[in-house]
């Protein structure tokens, strides 16, 4: 099976709205319009409301209310701003995919996002970029259950979706796995090459020829998620752990503590409990 065929199927690739497409294509504009996206976004009522909800979430600790989509430009900033709208529109795109449990699904990709982004603020990384890659990560698995639904059941039935080792699977049972499918999709959409070739380095960020810091952080925040969502052992987490990924961006260890938390300790170095890291913008894919 070629990974092309998952792409080349008219009827079968995924759209998003054209206010979605602009926003990508802002990537790469040095002179984007953020007067012009800020009205286009108001002029969708939906999706407006659904972005000031995620704006006044606790995730941001606004100290006050935004109730505009221009206010939301002015406080979140255009990066943000664009990644909610940008998933929420994804998540639309796939809202229909059969085979997969898609709450779950949407839950480990904002839990990979906020992860990732968490450590790259410690990591003195561009957050909210690493924030768009963890959203987009994950997407080739939609893309290979709508396309391939029977080849996709039987490997369910061998390792779960989320499962550490699934990319791995699939690369020996189909020739390529789905963050490579992720990159295709990013690729269609006029993603730029410098998030697509980080997608594609998710799966294993060390091998890659040219060290991706980024990728590395996705791959980090993606095993913390998984962790969360499948309910991990502390046994299991110790033993799945990247921690040669961790060694090379130069985390403290003391970030990952292998055993819940109940709350969050300020003064501690250790990621807080993934619900409260995320608290507010699961409505993103409601």
């Amino acid at each position: 099976m070629e990974l092309q065929s998952l792409i080349d199927q008219p009827g079968k690739l995924p759209t998003i709205p054209k206010v979605a497409q602009q926003l990508i294509a802002s990537f790469s504009s040095e002179d984007a319009s953020v007067n012009e996206i800020a009205s286009q976004l108001t002029a969708d009522p939906a999706l407006s409301a659904k972005l000031l909800r995620l704006a006044n979430s606790a995730y941001f600790h606004v100290s006050r209310t935004i109730g505009t989509v221009e206010s939301a430009l002015q406080m979140l900033g255009f990066v943000m701003v664009r990644n909610l709208v940008l998933g929420n529109s994804v998540a639309a795109a796939f809202k229909n995919t059969k085979g997969i449990d898609l709450p779950q699904f949407w839950r480990y990709n904002l839990y990979t996002a906020c992860a990732a982004r968490w450590l790259a603020h410690r990591a003195e990384v561009n957050g909210d970029l690493v924030f768009t890659l963890g959203l987009m990560h994950g997407i080739g698995q939609l893309q290979m259950h709508a396309v391939i639904p029977h080849e996709m059941a039987l490997l369910d039935q061998q390792l779960h979706v989320l499962a550490v080792g699934r990319a791995a699977l699939e690369k020996n049972k189909l020739g390529f796995h789905h963050l490579q499918v992720s990159a295709e999709l990013a690729r269609v959409w006029n993603f730029p090459q410098s998030l697509i070739d980080a997608l594609t380095h998710v799966a294993e960020p060390l091998s890659a020829e040219e060290f991706s810091e980024a990728a590395a952080l996705v791959h980090l925040g993606a095993w913390r998620a998984k962790a969360e969502v499948l309910g991990l052992s502390a046994e299991e987490q110790q033993a799945s752990y990247p921690e040669q990924v961790a060694q090379r961006l130069g985390l403290d260890p003391a970030w990952v503590n292998f055993e819940a938390l109940a709350e969050a300790d300020p003064d501690s170095p250790a990621m807080p409990p993934m619900a409260q890291l995320t608290e507010g913008l699961e409505a993103m894919f409601e």
